[in-house]
Order: C-alpha cells, then structure tokens, then sequence
C-alpha cells in the first residue's frame, strides 16, 4: 500500500466519520430534527404486537416480517413466485436428457478424489453445521427478531455452495442433494404459502381474506394461534417463514447445483443439438 492509498483510505473514514455525526444530530447541516414519528411509522408500532387493538394487529414484534406478511402478503407471494418462475427457467436452459445424465453420473464414478484439501474438508464440515443452524435460527426467529424466511433460505443456500467448492458437485450430489430434491423442496415451500394464505378463506366461511393472519372487521376467522404457553408465534408469519425458507435455500441450491456441471458436458449437448438442427 503506498502513501497515496493510505491518505485516501484515512480521508475517507474521517469523512464517514462526519458525515454520521452530522445526521445524527440534525441540527449541524441545518436540517430540522425529526421528533415525532410519521403517522405510517405510529401505525406499525401501536398495531403489531399491541394485543389490546385487534382491529388490525400482526402479532409480531418486528415490523418488517409483519408488514411483508401480513400486511403486504400477496406482493411478497408474487415476488416468490417470479423467483419461482426464475428457477424454472434455469432448469429450462440447463436441461439434460437421460443420456446426459447418465454420462455426468459417469464422470462421478471416474472421478474418485475431488476437492480441496483434508484440513478444508474438514472445517467445512464443522462450518456447514454452523450454517444449518444459524440459518434455521435466523427463519424461525423471523416474527420475534429481524431476519425471516427469506434471510434464512438465502443463508442456507451458502452450506451446499460451500460443499460444491470444499467436496465437489458429485459429493453433494452422493448426499442425495440433486437438482430434482431441491427443486421438489422448493415447490413444497411454495405450495405450503398458498396453503397457509387459503386456510382463512376456508375456515372463514368467505368473510375473511387471502392470507388473513388475525381478526379482522367483518370475517368471521379469529385468526391463527399466537402462542403456545408463553411463546409467541405470530400467528401465520411462522409458517410462511418456514416455507419461504425452504423454498428460497432449495431454489437458490437449485442454481448453484446446475452451475456446477462440468463445462464439457454441456458443449457436448451445444454439439449434439447443433448437429440435429442442421
């Protein structure tokens, strides 16, 4: 590192520096401070957990599960789905037909020793422990704590990466981890969503709301349970986050395990298509 390159870096933490002072005390760039929350911002915080106001309540503690959940559900359900669509896609382009498979699964019987070293074999078994259960943590903590399914799925899909890259494609694949389990994971997750959002309708005789989590003005649905003894559940925002962390870990492990097929493999399907199309 030269003399330059530290004067920058040095300028650059004093200017960050500054710059948190200063909007941390508003009054220093001129701007008025801000006292009084926003009326959206009084809603969320009396409405969510307040147990006394049931007219609109979350039964979550944290506001960005509540409102993804519960109180914007069907747009978080559209954006699951265009990511399940996405997967789709991807298993669309990298489609291989039995004999291809056949020829990759034979490349995994060649192939004996794959990876990287002992001692990284070794860690990485300890650390993709460690990545199931604090990715689990970080889902089932998801109406209580930030976090959710989404954080949690995205952070269990680094254990199988991390496989790939440590044991090889054909390790994992040994595990019974294969394109077709997770893909079946991921629809799982995403059927469990529709089914959770349709219990209210069914059990609320047509008065309640897709994806209805606890009472509401003229639905006859009281809404899902929000304890068991002294735990608090949130009602539906558990279940959904459960599901959309096995959807978004399956379907992220879908990609990464497609990705990992040998290039040869895949010129060799590019050469046999383009030798039919002529």
């Amino acid at each position: 590192m030269t003399r330059k390159d530290l004067y920058v870096i040095v300028a650059l933490i004093l200017f960050l520096i500054t710059l948190a002072y200063a909007i941390a005390f508003a009054g220093i760039v001129g701007l008025p401070a801000q006292k009084d929350l926003r009326p959206l911002g009084r809603f969320y915080l009396t409405y969510m957990v307040n147990s006394y106001v049931k007219k609109f309540w979350a039964a979550s503690p944290e506001g960005v599960t509540a409102i993804l959940w519960d109180y914007r559900g069907l747009d978080t359900l559209y954006e699951t789905s265009v990511f399940f669509l996405a997967i789709i896609g991807s298993v669309a382009i990298f489609r291989l037909t039995r004999e291809d498979e056949k020829e990759l699964h034979k490349r995994e019987e060649e192939v004996k020793d794959t990876g990287l070293s002992i001692i990284v074999k070794l860690v990485t078994r300890v650390i993709f422990a460690l990545i199931i259960a604090v990715s689990a943590s970080i889902a089932l903590h998801g109406h209580l704590t930030p976090g959710g399914g989404f954080q949690g799925g995205s952070a269990l899909a680094v254990a199988p990466i991390l496989l790939i890259f440590a044991m090889s494609r054909y390790f994992v694949e040994k595990l019974g981890l294969k394109e077709s389990t997770a893909l079946s994971l991921r629809t799982i997750g995403l059927v469990t969503i529709g089914i959770v959002g349709l219990v209210p309708l069914i059990m609320g005789l047509g008065t309640a709301y897709f994806m209805q989590n606890q009472p509401k003005p003229g639905s006859v649905f009281t809404g899902f349970p929000n304890y068991v003894g002294d735990v608090l559940l949130g009602g539906s925002l558990l279940y959904y986050n459960i599901a959309e962390f096995l959807a978004v870990g399956a379907g992220f492990t879908v990609v990464f395990l497609l990705l990992s097929i040998p290039e040869d493999v895949f010129k060799k399907i590019i050469r046999r298509e383009g030798e039919v199309a002529h």
